[in-house]
């Protein structure tokens, strides 16, 4: 039985959990981070010395980075449908999936610290604006790029796809102006009809 650790309302949980969801595959989740706390537990940490989430747990195999896990899981579990076993296909999938990483979950973060996790008299509206400025610009690309096909991963769901989604949901559910992004919320529409995603991603923001 694999086991996941972390809290099902972070992001980078949802995607991990999400992915396990549409392989069918078993497994167990701890709640761990955030309110429940627990990160730096020496128990915890002997498995992820980063003191985040998410963290799969296999037998006496550890690994962690929600990205790296869906990798696997995919890898495992998937080939069939969310592994390409073309290698350029693969690698063009992934880009997305360091992408989403390394340029967009970080002004989504900073937006979920200084909007949604901000008491309203307390926020900053330039770091705000920022944040938002900088979310806008980087799913303006995904936009263009979902005017060519059906999915960020090609023709069909893949890893790309649960790897922006989870983000994607904290930016469209959240009460603010934006701007008009059809292939993006279109793109979004077809997920939200996926029963995995319905109650892997779709669940409150907080």
């Amino acid at each position: 039985m694999l086991t996941i650790w972390g809290r099902k309302n972070s992001s980078n949980v949802k995607k991990v959990l999400w992915c396990l969801e549409e392989l069918n595959v078993p497994y167990q989740q701890v709640d761990i981070g955030g309110k429940f706390g627990q990160l730096n537990d020496p128990e915890y940490l002997r498995m992820n010395p980063n003191a985040v989430i998410p963290c799969l747990q296999e037998d006496d195999f550890i690994l962690w980075e929600s990205n790296t896990i869906v990798r696997y899981l995919a890898a495992k579990f998937g080939k069939d449908s969310l592994y390409p076993a073309d290698l350029q296909e693969r690698a063009s999938v992934e880009k997305w999936m360091d992408w989403v990483g390394c340029n967009l979950f970080p002004p989504i973060k900073q937006f979920m610290i200084s909007f949604v996790r901000t008491p309203e008299d307390q926020r900053d509206p330039q770091v705000i604006a920022q944040s938002l400025a900088e979310i806008e610009k980087l799913l303006k690309i995904v936009d263009s790029t979902l005017s060519n096909q059906q999915y960020l991963s090609g023709d069909k769901l893949g890893m790309a796809d649960i790897a922006l989604a989870p983000l994607a949901y904290l930016w469209l559910g959240v009460e603010i102006e934006r701007p008009s992004l059809p292939n993006l919320e279109r793109w979004y529409q077809l997920l939200t009809e996926r029963p995995a995603f319905q109650k892997i991603v779709m669940i409150e923001i907080n």
